[in-house]
């Protein structure tokens, strides 16, 4: 069950979100909210009437912390048994009331360890803004600097320690709470080290970190999707605009990033190519684009007033949103009746793989994804399926000794 906590603060009023609701989401834009990428929660103005909000029917669970009288408000029904205040009890919500051990609350994200929302933010905005000006002076990505920052503030407020009085041995622990309480992948892991790593050392000037061994990857093969089903996959979506969508990203092998942000000059279909501009690593690259997809596009520019970007959003003036995308895949994936445990990147994975079952070279395959290294791109040969296909099983040769 999801749980939205509302922060009421001396300045401000704060709406953390720990998992993603359209219907939320809205319902906090149209009261003024306004979202902080960094922090991942809603920002209200201090005048804005809080239990007026919570007194709106949302369908979830509401809880009202007030920091300054250490008071606790429940709007809805809580699955966990609290010992509720004999004083405070009225239609609108249930108070309870924080001892010295208050309560803690179940976050509805597997990915965020459990941190107590009630617990001050133990990450000073002084030391967000060093963070934020180190990573920029650097040219690091957008991306780059939301993880940086998202794993140094969830390691303080984790331990309940500033910066300064953070020590290895809580770093230990963190990481070992993300795998052991949270399941992290190893990938997942190694940013948060990453991010540590830079912060202590080139922020802090504490190389408290550097001892820290990283976790072995996942060798993990990508999920592909057969060409029948890749043509499944398409043909059951009816919508032009996701349909050409889903096309672009395996006929293209594009990331999901890199489709979201098409801009219709980037398309070139007198030389057939897609000009990717600033991809991973902010490097540009062409890649190849199908004839089918020029085709479908010509009907969409037909239908669709496209000036800027390829696929706009709810706004005109901004592109899809990477959620939306792959909101759209699951959808596709459900209509096709596809249970493969696919993803939208398993799209890219397809069209690697197939090139290269048809004998592509893999130097020309890991140009057109984009990889650094020829190493990356090896890794789809032990998914294609043009080498073991000439292998017999030694079952079916089992009569052949006879």
């Amino acid at each position: 069950m999801e749980i939205v906590y509302i922060f009421c603060e001396a300045k401000q009023i704060r709406v953390p979100f720990y998992g993603y609701d359209k219907r939320l989401y809205l319902f906090f834009i149209a009261r003024g909210g306004k979202w902080d990428k960094t922090r991942n929660e809603f920002i209200l103005d201090v005048k804005t009437n809080a239990e007026q909000l919570c007194g709106e029917s949302l369908g979830v669970p509401l809880v009202l912390i007030k920091n300054q009288s250490s008071v606790i408000k429940v709007f809805g029904f809580l699955s966990r048994s609290w010992e509720q205040s004999d004083i405070d009890n009225d239609k609108e919500g249930i108070y309870y009331t924080c001892n010295e051990n208050p309560p803690t609350f179940n976050q509805p994200n597997a990915n965020i360890p459990a941190v107590d929302p009630v617990a001050p933010d133990k990450f000073p905005k002084h030391w967000e803004v060093k963070l934020e000006n180190e990573l920029r002076s650097r040219k690091y990505s957008r991306n780059t600097i939301r993880n940086y920052l998202y794993y140094n503030r969830l390691l303080c407020n984790a331990v309940q320690k500033s910066p300064k009085e953070i020590q290895t041995d809580d770093i230990k622990k963190f990481l070992a709470d993300l795998e052991k309480d949270r399941d992290y992948s190893a990938a997942s892991m190694n940013i948060a080290i990453s991010s540590m790593k830079f912060f202590y050392k080139e922020v802090i000037q504490r190389d408290i970190i550097r001892e820290q061994r990283r976790p072995r990857q996942d060798k993990r093969l990508p999920v592909v999707l057969s060409k029948y089903e890749i043509k499944k996959l398409i043909t059951s979506e009816k919508n032009l605009k996701h349909r050409l969508l889903l096309m672009i990203v395996y006929a293209s092998g594009l990331r999901v990033g890199e489709v979201v942000r098409l801009q219709r000059q980037d398309i070139d279909i007198g030389r057939k190519l897609i000009n990717i501009r600033a991809a991973k690593g902010r490097k540009d690259r062409y890649t190849l684009i199908s004839d089918m997809v020029i085709n479908t596009l010509q009907d969409y520019y037909s239908k669709y007033e496209v000036t800027d970007w390829l696929f706009s959003g709810a706004d005109p003036t901004k592109h899809l949103v990477i959620r939306s995308v792959q909101q759209v895949f699951k959808h596709a994936l459900k209509k096709a009746k596809i249970e493969k445990p696919a993803s939208i990147h398993s799209l890219r994975h397809s069209f690697a793989t197939h090139l290269l079952e048809s004998g592509t070279d893999l130097r020309y395959i890991q140009e057109l994804l984009g990889h650094s290294s020829v190493r990356t791109t090896e890794r789809y040969a032990h998914v294609a399926k043009r080498r073991t296909l000439a292998i017999t099983s030694p079952l079916d040769t089992i009569d052949k000794e006879e």
